[in-house]
This record gives C-alpha cells, structure tokens and sequence, in this order.
C-alpha cells in the first residue's frame, strides 16, 4: 500500500498533517561557511515552535554529505510529535570536497540511494524518503545529469519521489526533459522546488502540465522573488487549471534563518504565509498545498 516514509518508519498519507514540504533541519555545506544548520537542541526548538504554530511533518531535503544527522532524527520527531522525512540524494559538486563526487562514481551512486531508500542511512537504520538532486543556473552540467540518471535509476527500484533544487529557480523544463522524458519517470513523481524564485508564469504552466509537483519554498529569502510574487504566482497557475500541483516550504538553510535564533524559521510558513497566500487564493486551497498535497507528493508503492 501507499505509505510515506518517515524515519520513525512508514506512515499512511493521510497521517502526515500539516506539512513543510522543503526544509532543513541540520545542513553542512562550504558554500555557507560558519553558517551550518547543526545543533541538535536549536532544531529540537524549532521543530517545538513549528509544532506549537500548527505544524505537524517537515520534508528535510538535505540530501548525503551535507550533515543530514540522519541519527539524531528519530528522537528530535519522538520529542516534539513532529514527522520527518529525509532524504537521500546529492546536492550540485559545489557543496562537496572534489575528491566527494569521485568516490561515489567508483561505487554507484543509484546503488546508494537505493540502499538508503531501502535499508538505512550508514548504520543508523533511518530510511530516506525521498531523493534530492539539483540542477544549475538555466542549464544541466555532467555532475547533475549524472545525479539526475542515478535518480532516475533509484525511482524506478523503489517508486521514491525525486525533489530537484533549481537553481534560483531556472531550468525546470530541461530537468523535466532528462527525468521525466530521458530517464522515464512519472511527472507526478517529481518535485521541483524554489520555483518562485524565478516566477515566470509560461513556464510554470508548462511545468505543471507533465504532471510534476511545484514547490514554493524559501519565504525567508528577501532578496528573492519570494514573499510578494508567491501569491500571484499561486493565483495564476490555480486559475490555469494546477491548483492541484502546488506545495508549500520555508527551506532554512543557515542558523540565522531560524525563529529560535531570531529570522523566520519553519513557524513563519504557518504564521505569516498562510494567511497571506489565503488572501490570494482562499483558504481551501492554501489548506489543500499544506495538507493534502504534501500526502500524495511524498507517499510511494516502495518497492
């Protein structure tokens, strides 16, 4: 049967609740020196207070070698009453040290997802629920058609759902072509996030029609076209017919962006977001991109 895979193990969709669809409970990257995601009572705070605004399940799309913590998971979900889902997958070569990208080619890297996926990540016996790869600045480099391939390849093995980093929100359609034309796997299968960043409504439409998911995530992020274009972005493709297409994120990526530690954090998705996205497009709707859409997107027939 359908299931969501949490670390505390697998869950009917409906059991999910309100859900953030993209974020990041521990991240470790040299591209945000001295900023890493990486204290365990802090993501236990945050996790508390996006509970105490209404949450009930985080995505954390950090994906292998950038500090997922993937042992420290299961007990910061049993402490707060929040579900998680994490992640396999990797990030652009740019997060990792060179020698990274090399030592996974010599040992297959759908191999890895696939056993993450299915048996656990290292000897922590949490199992990733979903695969994370990226993509580039309006185009795809060898290092990400081959990620994207050993996705592709992991999806196929286990039904996992695959989540694509834009980069500033370009190049969906040509991620699309690769994973979903190339390498075959079912549009609604695929998740492609911070599509507000780059809110171009052509392109949004012409996503939304292979059947992908389309996450807007990162409302912490002010020098993006996040917060005051998101509204009408949603608007538009609800009225395009892909209402149903939609999930919602906060993605806090650095210790600052936290609300313990005084930014936005996980609770501003449900505090301020919501309420303005509802404005915008009704609560119906906004109800159905945190809740019912964020259940089918995440849930699998694991194999």
């Amino acid at each position: 049967m359908t299931r969501v895979r949490t670390v505390l193990g697998d869950v009917r969709p409906a059991e999910l609740g309100v859900c953030d669809a993209h974020d990041h409970l521990f991240l470790r990257s040299p591209r945000l020196p001295g900023q890493e995601l990486a204290d365990v009572p802090a993501a236990r705070a945050e996790l508390a207070a996006f509970r105490a605004a209404g949450g009930a399940a985080v995505v954390q799309w950090t994906p292998y070698g950038m500090g997922r913590r993937a042992a420290e998971l299961p007990a910061l979900s049993l402490a707060t009453g929040v579900r998680i889902v994490c992640a396999t997958g990797l990030h652009q070569a740019a997060h990792y040290a060179p020698e990274v990208p090399g030592r996974l080619r010599d040992g297959g890297l759908a191999a890895l997802f696939v056993s993450e996926l299915t048996e656990g990540i290292g000897t922590t016996g949490v199992r990733a629920g979903l695969i994370k790869v990226a993509g580039g600045f309006h185009g795809l480099d060898a290092h990400a058609r081959w990620t994207m391939a050993a996705a592709a390849e992991a999806h196929h093995a286990t039904g996992a759902p695959i989540a694509v980093h834009l980069e500033l929100g370009t190049g969906a359609l040509d991620v699309l072509d690769l994973l979903c034309g190339a390498g075959g796997v079912p549009g609604e299968r695929v998740i492609l996030g911070h599509l507000n960043r780059a809110p171009d409504p052509v392109v949004h439409r012409q996503a939304a029609a292979s059947g992908c998911w389309l996450a807007f995530d990162g409302p912490s992020r002010a020098h993006h076209a996040t917060d005051w274009r998101m509204p009408e972005a949603v608007r538009a493709l609800a009225e395009a017919g892909f209402g149903d297409r939609l999930l919602l994120g906060g993605d806090t990526v650095t210790a600052g962006a936290r609300s313990v530690d005084g930014g936005p954090g996980m609770p501003y998705l449900l505090r301020r977001v919501r309420q303005r996205l509802a404005e915008e497009v009704g609560a119906e709707l906004v109800d159905r991109m945190l809740v019912a859409h964020p259940a089918r997107a995440f849930a699998a027939d694991w194999t």
